[in-house]
């Protein structure tokens, strides 16, 4: 039976780039789904935010919740002017996935904030969140999620590779659909950024310019999560622990930190999808890290026989809004959305949580 949808997706990355919103429509035809962008935005995140969400996962628990409700409320504010100033008038749900704050799976925590009751009260639509909980419940890694999206809707490609706060990777392995993160990407390039008074590295002209540390390179390349067999996720909880101590203790300069770092992102995602790359293997890329041409350039030079593409601007900057609103329609169909060879779940499952007041 064919089926078509109106959503609304929302990701806010651990980049803190902002929030991403995706106007979607989505038609399920001959046993296959479809997908349309209408209308996108990226709404960047003011200083204030920036500093708050940055710094969240240290405060009070009364903290924690207040913001979980004032960044819902933001959410809502944001969505409700994009819809009017869109003059968006067939919308059937919003599909948001929230901020990440905590994320061990190890102990089955994840959280996410942006409460979906205030989005779906303020804007009026039923909201659908919270996706990873329910994977979590079931011993799963929560993350990631977008791989049945990847399947579902960019099957023609052999890996689909987002470079984000963290690089991830999805990709069919032995009949099923697996998915990985495989390293830091932009929540390591803008920390070392901020350091010269940037956001961020612009298309990686700062690393171009940098000499490459080999004793940093080789500690970096000997992170224990390395050695890891998938189903694995990142947090930026780890980030902390392992990574940010090491990289400040190195006496070399911010572009020189920045150039080895952005070579062990390259060497790293190489690393992990040569063996299950056949020859001429077609990658998709998406997220913010596929606007670096830097990293581009030395992806390419390290796979030289890889079709490494670049699809257009909307669809590197909004494919995880676009999947997260394909979660949505999963859920809201009752189908699972959550696959347990992407997270080491005991069964496939059908996650998220419904906001509506109609």
């Amino acid at each position: 039976m064919n089926a078509e949808y109106y959503v609304i997706g929302l990701m806010s990355g651990t980049s803190l780039d902002g929030l991403d919103i995706a106007y979607c429509r989505f038609l399920y035809s001959n046993k296959q789904w479809f997908v349309e962008l209408l209308q996108s935005q990226t709404v960047d995140y003011s200083n204030e935010w920036r500093e708050i969400l940055s710094n969240i996962e240290n405060g009070t628990a009364l903290e924690y919740a207040r913001t979980n409700v004032a960044l819902g409320e933001y959410f809502g504010q944001e969505v409700l002017k994009f819809i009017q100033q869109n003059n968006i008038k067939r919308l059937d749900f919003i599909s948001s996935h929230g901020h990440t704050v905590f994320h061990q799976p190890q102990l089955r925590l994840t959280t996410q904030i942006g409460n979906g009751a205030s989005i779906a009260a303020i804007c009026g639509y039923p909201v659908v969140c919270d996706f990873r909980i329910t994977d979590m419940a079931l011993n799963g890694q929560g993350a990631p999620l977008v791989p049945i999206g990847d399947k579902m809707l960019f099957s023609s490609y052999d890996f689909c590779l987002n470079l984000g706060g963290i690089a991830n990777v999805s990709f069919d392995y032995q009949g099923n659909r697996v998915a990985f993160d495989i390293c830091f990407v932009n929540i390591v390039l803008n920390y070392l950024a901020k350091q010269l008074g940037r956001e961020y590295d612009m298309n990686g002209e700062i690393a171009r310019t940098g000499q490459i540390d080999e004793e940093m390179l080789e500690n970096l390349e000997k992170l224990t999560y390395y050695t890891l067999p998938f189903p694995k996720s990142l947090g930026k909880e780890w980030f902390v622990s392992n990574i940010k101590g090491m990289i400040d203790n190195f006496q070399s300069s911010i572009p020189d930190k920045l150039h080895t770092y952005t070579t062990h992102v390259a060497k790293q995602i190489v690393k992990d999808l040569q063996p299950h790359a056949k020859p001429k293997a077609k990658i998709l890329l998406s997220g913010g890290g596929a606007f670096n041409a830097y990293l581009v350039e030395l992806m390419r030079k390290y796979a030289p026989d890889w079709q490494i593409e670049l699809p257009e601007p909307n669809i590197i900057m909004f494919k995880e809004a676009i999947i997260f609103g394909f979660l949505g329609v999963l859920r809201w169909r009752g189908e699972n959305n959550c696959l347990k060879s992407v997270t080491g779940a005991k069964r496939d499952n059908c996650g998220g949580v419904v906001f509506s007041f109609r």
